[in-house]
């Protein structure tokens, strides 16, 4: 949130439009308090990370057009983890490495000791204060399996194999409080040829606004410009969950192909919209029919990509209420499109000082929760490019602060 322009940080984003975002992505499934809470308190995050070592730069251009709204880290996530690290280092704070934690003991909602394999060694830690960062269950596919079923098998996982949910299956099973859609999950459309694990950020495609979207049938299935692509982009995983053996296909031509941030791997393309069907494994027939279909009920209008314009079709279901332009100049494009799981949003309840809430609805003594595994109190469904990030770096704050101030006590 910015009320000026700020460092990388350009315009205006206040309070109120933030908020209006957050409610239409997330359909109201939010906590609204903490909500704000979250918002209001981004304003001094990028002065406290910049005490911390951490480095911001502009937007780059044909990523989300988030100038206005996101700062992006210079060097990207592992440089900002290693200011992070070095700061913790200057001020004494050991960190252990090579360590999973495998569980915490936990005695009338106090945390009495943590368990762990240190290196290969068993060890067993206690604390006066414990914060649990640990994240999601979004690579454990078994875990994934009990909610979406066998389409699971075909997720492919952004990140980390190890993020597989240990410490928030031990704590739900503690009678520590439970929040969020165990179905509900950050999850974006990435390249199909990714590796299942740690493809990272260079494996999204943000062509969708500017490509018309097919399943294995060669049928168009939702509006690829239903908004502006920060707000819509993490909908799109959950969509192609939802095709048939979790597959889909953006096309466009070769208008748009300056317009967004390539996947890291080569596009396929063709002279023909019948070729290009051939190379993605699609019915040439059905997609020349859906291409045919779908320029013949664009509009004109003056194609901006930068905000919601007014190219869009008529009479076709689904509409493509923005950034609709015929695919009608050669060569063709084609990226072939499965479900990229960021993170899930089951995870554990909190209250505004980011203490962990216990079935009885009484504070847990002793622990605090940040980052993605206290995200769903905010993020009951959809997401805002970077938010997670927001909700991790407020509440991390708020809960290192309350462990502190605990710990000394």
């Amino acid at each position: 949130m910015h009320d000026a322009p700020a460092g990388v940080l350009t315009d205006i984003y206040g309070e109120e439009e933030y908020w209006d975002d957050l409610r239409r992505v997330t359909g109201g499934q939010t906590d609204e308090a903490l909500a704000r809470m979250t918002i209001r308190a981004s304003a001094a995050l990028p002065a406290w990370m910049n005490t911390h070592g951490v480095k911001f730069q502009p937007s780059l251009t044909g990523t989300l057009s988030l100038g206005r709204t996101n700062a992006f880290f210079l060097g990207g996530g592992k440089a900002l983890v290693n200011a992070y690290f070095a700061a913790a280092e200057r001020i004494g704070v050991k960190i252990l490495y090579d360590t999973e934690v495998t569980g915490l003991v936990m005695q009338d909602g106090t945390v009495r000791a943590v368990t762990a394999v240190s290196r290969g060694f068993p060890l067993t830690l206690r604390a006066r204060s414990v914060v649990v960062a640990s994240g999601g269950f979004q690579a454990n596919i078994e875990w994934l399996r009990d909610y979406w079923g066998k389409a699971a098998n075909n997720f492919i996982i952004r990140g980390t194999p190890f993020a597989q949910g240990t410490v928030l299956k031990d704590l739900l099973a503690q009678g520590v409080q439970q929040v969020g859609d165990a179905t509900q999950c950050h999850a974006v459309a990435i390249d199909a040829r990714a590796p299942k694990f740690d493809g990272g950020i260079v494996t999204r495609l943000d062509c969708v606004p500017f490509s018309i979207v097919v399943d294995r049938t060669g049928q168009r299935f939702y509006d690829e410009g239903e908004d502006v692509w920060p707000k819509r982009y993490a909908i799109w995983g959950r969509l192609v969950a939802q095709c048939a053996d979790q597959i889909a296909y953006a096309v466009i031509d070769s208008k748009a192909r300056s317009l967004f941030m390539p996947s890291v791997f080569p596009a396929i393309t063709a002279m023909s919209i019948a070729e290009l069907a051939v190379q993605l494994g699609i019915d040439p027939h059905a997609l020349e029919a859906t291409v045919a279909r779908y320029n013949h009920a664009v509009q004109p209008g003056q194609f901006d990509p930068n905000r919601l314009d007014d190219c869009r079709t008529v009479g076709l279901t689904p509409p493509k209420t923005h950034w609709a332009q015929t695919i009608d100049t050669p060569p063709f494009i084609g990226y072939p499109l499965r479900p990229g799981i960021t993170f899930t949003y089951l995870g554990v309840r909190v209250n505004e000082r980011a203490e962990v809430l216990m079935q009885d609805g009484k504070p847990a003594a002793n622990l605090w929760a940040s980052g993605e595994i206290m995200a769903g109190n905010i993020l009951g469904k959809g997401y805002l490019a970077g938010f997670g990030m927001t909700i991790g770096t407020v509440f991390g704050r708020i809960a290192g602060a309350q462990a502190a101030r605990h710990a000394r006590n």
